[in-house]
């Protein structure tokens, strides 16, 4: 049986482990915010990061990359990696991934996707919705363990256009983050 994993942040230009075939296509039913906190890679637990999860949304689409496991080694190899690597995440779904834009019929059924939930008993590094600005502040002072939180915005926003995706919530948030670092340059 071969496993399939849907990647919509840094998976995308991270993937980490040995795949097979990798798609770009998008899942239904969802949008990617920039609502989860990040203590243990783009953030610190006293300055956590933010990180995008994804937030039922209908009629809406999340863009992203699927990749197809096969070998039995490489599938073992990939959920341990992705349960340490994604453990901040408190969900897992299996969805319809789609690759042609008409989206009648899915590319791939029971794609695996990491979420963290707005339950903040279950997930204790959700942060929720606030303004961009407030968001992009966070993001210009996050600093954890794999970089600057800015540039985990910053490299999503590039795989993203890469991928023929403009994502108005990411392209909003980097442009705040870029008056925020501007604005900093002229001052000092």
């Amino acid at each position: 049986m071969v496993l399939w994993v849907f990647g919509y942040g840094s998976l995308i230009w991270n993937t980490g482990f040995h795949y097979d075939e990798r798609l770009v296509g998008y899942i239904e039913g969802y949008h990617r915010v920039f609502y989860q906190g990040s203590t243990d890679h783009r953030g610190t637990p006293e300055y956590p990061g933010r990180t995008v999860t994804l937030q039922p949304a209908e009629e809406e689409v999340c863009w992203g990359v699927a990749y197809k496991i096969s070998k039995e080694e490489d599938k073992q190899a990939a959920i341990s990696y992705l349960e340490v690597r994604e453990k901040q995440y408190d969900q897992k779904a299996y969805v319809d991934f789609f690759t042609d834009s008409s989206g009648s019929t899915p590319a791939v059924s029971g794609i695996l996707v990491y979420i963290g939930s707005s339950d903040k008993k279950s997930n204790k590094n959700y942060l929720g919705p606030a303004s961009f600005e407030e968001m992009a502040k966070q993001v210009v002072t996050a600093e954890g363990p794999s970089g600057p939180n800015r540039d985990y915005l910053f490299q999503l926003e590039k795989a993203l256009l890469q991928l023929g995706c403009k994502d108005a919530h990411v392209m909003a948030l980097a442009d705040e983050v870029r008056r925020i670092l501007s604005q900093d340059r002229k001052i000092s």
